[in-house]
């Protein structure tokens, strides 16, 4: 049988909900029962709780991230953006990498498009800013980091040294405290190489509009890690935003005033604006409105989770609150997507769906090499830890959350050579512009000086 003859189920997305999605529905699905396409614009996935490890060096980025084709060999994997969706037609335009857009026929929909940074229009952002959201943000937030202390060693003009030592975190989640945490650590380690870079001559601060950071593990573990950072020597600044950072002269609305080459962004997510295009309905915050089958609301050929939907919490809901909806973590979007690829082939098959049922199992944050903190919920006791232990628990849950065997296997490599071998510290510029060295090599050579006249000459001349 042709792919044109089987009905296509078409996932917009090839992230953690879409690739898992995906792998579940390839592996209920009959043989030849149906086309599975996945459209994204990168080729593979990213693991994003890994991120802050990646920039801090103790993972290899390319361990973070999972090949589509590899890991999806029956699927149809197109490099590219879902631009459009024609509910009626029920096709949707596919805009290549390369080439003329072109439509693309669907019989079943999954939306998995997840989410991108949310901006506020702060003077300055987007020229100085450096998000947290994907593996070129990690690899470019160590390299920037490590070239500020390559600047601060090789002058002696104090402004610039301070400028380039001095490094502000706007949000304190997961995101931002886990990326500040990992960071000091790695610039705290390759101070050691430095003759005239410090510890102390580095500044890092931490600031969030919230009253606490880490609210995922709760005020007593939020407080502890507030109180980890400042020992440390992370000014932590809460109940405060950013006003603007001009040419990376930070204004904070406290009325703290600092001058900073590194601004790291990680003050939320928001659902890619991309889905305001394809006519589904769309809650208060632009997420994809899902019942607890995790079908859009209104249709029975779309189906939505992760970041980008908004499903209600059953567990919440039981409990007693009625608007309790599903945090958009990593915990959430992989038990979705299971649950999300069996309704897909149920939907198909004419079977009844099944219902997303999910209570909260913790949260676990690291704070740099051999520092954390856990909560672990079982039943209606909760434990907390922190310090090594918490560190352990966070890396053993993500470790084995991690997509594949290959990928895992890859981590936990990482990790033990981290054991025993010291951290890399290389900097590592050039990858911003790669070509730039051929480019000058390949410019025409300019044309000789002439030489001086020799003095004899000039005897003889006169």
């Amino acid at each position: 049988m042709s792919t044109t003859e089987r009905p296509r189920i078409l996932v917009v997305g090839g992230g953690y909900v879409g690739l898992y999605a995906a792998r579940r529905i390839l592996k209920k699905m009959r043989y030849g029962e149906a086309t599975v396409t996945v459209v994204d614009p990168r080729s593979y996935m990213t693991y994003q709780p890994f991120l802050p490890e990646t920039a801090a060096g103790s993972i290899s980025p390319r361990h973070v991230v999972v090949p589509l084709r590899r890991v999806l060999p029956k699927a149809e994997v197109l490099t590219g953006r879902v631009t459009t969706i024609d509910q009626d037609r029920k096709v949707a335009t596919i805009a290549p990498l390369v080439g003329e857009a072109y439509e693309l026929p669907f019989d079943y929909l999954v939306i998995a498009m997840g989410a991108v940074s949310r901006t506020f229009p702060i003077p300055g952002l987007a020229e100085q800013g450096i998000g947290m959201k994907g593996i070129e943000e990690a690899i470019g937030l160590r390299n920037h980091v490590l070239e500020q202390l390559d600047k601060a060693d090789s002058t002696t003009d104090e402004e610039i040294r301070r400028k380039a030592l001095t490094f502000v975190f706007i949000g304190g989640g997961f995101a931002g405290a886990e990326t500040i945490g990992e960071v000091e650590d790695m610039a705290r380690d390759a101070a050691k190489y430095y003759t005239s870079v410090s510890r102390e001559d580095m500044r890092f601060v931490l600031v969030d509009a919230a009253d606490k950071i880490l609210p995922e593990v709760g005020p007593k573990l939020g407080q502890y890690g507030k109180e980890h950072l400042e020992a440390r020597g992370v000014e932590v600044y809460l109940s405060t935003s950013m006003e603007s950072c001009v040419d990376g002269h930070v204004v904070l609305k406290n009325g703290l005033e600092v001058d900073s080459n590194t601004i790291v962004w990680t003050a939320g997510v928001k659902p890619n604006p991309v889905l305001a295009r394809f006519g589904l309905p769309l809650g208060p915050r632009g997420h994809v409105d899902c019942q607890p089958t995790l079908q859009v609301t209104g249709t029975d050929y779309i189906w939505a989770a992760g970041d980008n939907a908004q499903v209600p919490d059953l567990v919440g809901r039981k409990a007693g609150n009625p608007n309790a909806w599903c945090p958009p973590n990593a915990q959430h979007a992989l038990r979705q997507a299971r649950v999300l690829g069996d309704n897909v082939v149920s939907g198909m098959r004419g079977f009844p769906q099944k219902d997303y049922s999910h209570a909260n199992k913790g949260a676990v944050a690291g704070l740099g090499l051999h520092k954390g903190v856990a909560m672990i919920v079982m039943g209606k006791m909760k434990i907390k830890l922190k310090g090594r232990l918490a560190w352990y628990m966070h890396r053993g849950y993500h470790g084995l959350a991690m997509p594949t065997w290959n990928r895992k296997i890859r981590v936990f490599a990482d990790w033990t050579l981290g054991m025993f071998l010291k951290r890399e510290v290389v900097a590592l510029g050039a990858l911003e512009t790669p070509r730039e060295e051929f480019y000058e090599a390949a410019k025409p050579a300019p044309a000789p000086v002439a030489a001086a006249p020799k003095a004899e000459e000039k005897a003889k001349a006169s």
